[in-house]
């Protein structure tokens, strides 16, 4: 079953932009240069991202000099697929059952 946090996650995860940050996260460790780089976004919102993931536990930091690295946190990302997986095997186990709700 779906929790509150799984479904504050799944909003954070929703924005394309943040989608695209953890999937490039997802291949390695990245600074906010190279996300800029990649995702043609502009600094600032860029950051204002990062933020976002950041305080939702999505990724976390390491200052390095004069800039900051990100990493994806594997384990909540398995945290939000395994809600996912869930609702998967209910269905199947729903659809094999034919189970129905009789209408009044």
């Amino acid at each position: 079953m779906l929790t509150s946090v799984d479904t504050d996650l799944i909003r954070v995860l929703a924005d394309p932009l943040r989608l695209r940050i953890v999937t490039l996260l997802a291949h390695e460790t990245l600074c906010t240069t190279h996300l800029v780089e990649e995702t043609g976004a502009r600094q600032t919102n860029l950051s204002n991202h990062l933020k976002v993931l950041r305080e939702a536990g999505v990724v976390e930091t390491e200052p390095c000099g004069r800039f900051t690295y990100y990493t994806l946190r594997p384990d909540v990302i398995e945290a939000v697929a395994g809600a996912f997986s869930e609702l998967a095997a209910a269905a199947r186990t729903t659809a094999a059952a034919d189970k129905k709700r009789a209408c009044p």
